[in-house]
């Protein structure tokens, strides 16, 4: 059975979650072992027994995942979808108890919400070009349309590329500090030839808090560092591997 990472501000609110590393699983070679990617090239009964592996560890009914496309939409789930019926979306809301709601990651960051009074959760998918266009404020406010409130919301940021290995160019930077010149603390020059790097899980959890989610944690594991334990879309771009795995992160009302 795989064994997630989970965060402490996300228990005893009336669900379980899980962080799921690439460990526990039955896929093989490049994939090993959990891989839960739909859109990879993986055997798909493989990818169906690590959902179902996963789903059982939930103790859910179901689980569901989205066509993730970078951008700040958030869908509402109120019952499962088939797999060629996902929308195509960042987030997933539910106040179905037992549909897991989750999203796919291999550098992204995860981010899984609760609303224990209101009996809402939440899954994010948080890429940088995603966070910058607002899914985490775009998650929120789809809760809120559910009749959750952001200042009892919990949320946690799972794990991602690490700020060490996400070296990006100036133009990059340029667009984060042109619509905020806050954001540029989250860039720092690093390495020998003292190029930019971004820290993209201390982003997420700032758009966080400034939404007005006054509880956030932040798992720091960096995926692209610890090759055992997950998968990374870069490391495998640095090795010239063509298909990669997805790690999962899920929320379920229980």
């Amino acid at each position: 059975m795989p064994k997630p990472l989970v965060a402490d501000c996300l228990g005893n609110v009336g669900a379980a979650h899980g962080f799921f590393t690439r460990r526990g699983g039955v896929s093989a070679g490049g994939y090993a072992s959990l891989n839960c990617g739909l859109g990879s090239k993986d055997d798909p009964a493989a990818v169906q027994e690590n959902r179902a592996r996963v789903t059982a560890c939930l103790g859910a009914d179901g689980l569901i995942t989205a066509h993730q496309i970078h951008s700040a939409s958030a869908v509402v789930a109120a019952a499962p979808w088939r797999p060629e019926e996902r929308p195509r979306a960042d987030a997933i809301v539910t106040a179905t108890p037992g549909l897991a709601v989750a999203v796919l990651t291999a550098d992204c960051a995860p981010v899984l919400f609760a609303d224990p009074t209101a009996r809402i959760v939440a899954a994010a998918h948080a890429g940088w070009r995603g966070a910058l266009g607002g899914i985490i404020e775009s998650t929120l406010a789809t809760m809120e349309a559910l009749g959750g409130r952001r200042a009892r919301v919990r949320a946690a940021v799972g794990p991602s590329i690490g700020q060490a290995a996400y070296e990006v160019g100036p133009e990059f930077e340029a667009e984060f500090v042109g619509r905020d010149a806050a954001s540029a603390q989250f860039f720092s020059r690093q390495g020998p030839h003292r190029r930019l790097h971004f820290d993209l899980a201390s982003y997420c959890a700032q758009r966080l808090l400034r939404a007005g989610v006054e509880t956030v944690r932040t798992l720091a594991p960096c995926t692209y560092a610890h090759a055992d334990d997950f998968f990374s879309y870069r490391r495998s771009r640095a090795q010239n591997v063509a298909d990669y795995g997805r790690q999962i992160s899920a929320i379920v009302l229980t």
